[in-house]
């Protein structure tokens, strides 16, 4: 896990946000190092696991939010909170917005832990010069009284189109996934969800298969709007731009008429064959919920398999 920097503004936005991070572990725990939720008054989003851990972590940030004061807490799981795991965690608890994220810059974020005072160590020093100069991998850890973390950008991209009930489901699957860029379009902002989730980036146009050619050529896209037309449309022009993948909701019959529309369109069968309807796992059913369920299963395989064919490969 890294420090995600567009879900952390995006929950910014808001105002101020406490995050609980996993900052150093011993022994078995919930949670590897790196591991982070976010925190506000009335809403929370990610998990560092661990139940009563997790749970007394967001009352010490919800306490944080009010005092303002970034806090280490180290914590013995079977002592301290009765948890059979044996280990021991260090939990930060840091409060952000967004003129402390604005002064983030490059492919690694340092700062020191609460209580820690003087000059940035030589030892963290030397950190960012490798990243900077070679890109090197930075793992997530406490490295001489400071914390040190990757800034990552997501690696998927999931272009969502339509915000009703199946889209809500979805998007609800989704946006916590490490690693994953959400763009949730529709024709009217009034039926986002409020709050949306974290990370996510909604957009709105009259007509949002206009849209579709801002999605870059490794975009997934899922197609769910509450018109069979509209979908007909993003479908069409998806097909006729670079795309990663592309999933249709609904039946077998929808997926043959959508095929024939398509051909006669000017798509090649190739290319038809290339969109997936249904999504998901029809056994599961066609609860929303059961649909999305589907959906991430389906996503989460799909990026297995490219994995391991790229390990198999190099």
């Amino acid at each position: 896990m890294s420090f995600t920097l567009g879900e952390m503004r995006a929950a910014a936005e808001a105002g101020t946000v406490a995050r609980v991070l996993v900052a150093a572990a011993q022994g078995s725990v919930p949670r590897e190092v790196g591991a982070s939720m976010l925190v506000g008054p009335d809403w929370m989003s990610g998990t560092i696991g661990g139940g009563a851990l997790e749970f007394d972590a967001i009352k010490a940030a919800r306490r944080a939010l009010e005092t303002g004061a970034d806090t280490l807490k180290k914590k013995p799981l079977g002592p301290a909170l009765g948890q059979c795991c044996g280990g021991a965690v260090a939990i930060l608890i840091e409060i952000w917005n967004e003129e402390r994220l604005s002064a983030i810059s490059g492919s690694v974020v340092a700062r020191p832990l609460p209580g820690t005072d003087g000059e940035m160590p030589l030892s963290v020093m030397r950190i960012l010069a490798r990243a900077r100069s070679s890109g090197a991998a930075v793992p997530a850890g406490i490295v001489d009284g400071w914390m040190v973390e990757p800034v990552t950008k997501p690696q998927r991209e999931i272009w969502v189109w339509g915000a009703g009930h199946v889209g809500r489901a979805i998007v609800g699957v989704l946006a916590p996934l490490p690693d994953v860029a959400i763009r949730w379009a529709d024709c009217d902002q009034a039926r986002f969800p409020k709050p949306v989730p974290a990370g996510v980036e909604t957009l709105v146009a009259e007509n949002p298969a206009v849209l579709a050619p801002l999605a870059p050529t490794h975009a997934e896209h899922l197609v769910l709007t509450f018109s069979h037309a509209l979908d007909l449309e993003i479908c069409h022009r998806v097909l006729s731009q670079p795309f990663r993948s592309l999933g249709l909701i609904g039946s077998l019959t929808k997926r043959a008429r959508f095929r024939s529309r398509l051909k006669a369109l000017g798509h090649g069968e190739g290319q038809i064959a290339r969109m997936v309807c249904p999504i998901g796992d029809p056994a599961l059913g066609k609860h929303p919920q059961q649909i999305a369920l589907g959906v991430g299963a389906a996503l989460l395989s799909a990026q297995r398999d490219a994995i391991a064919a790229k390990d198999a490969a190099g």
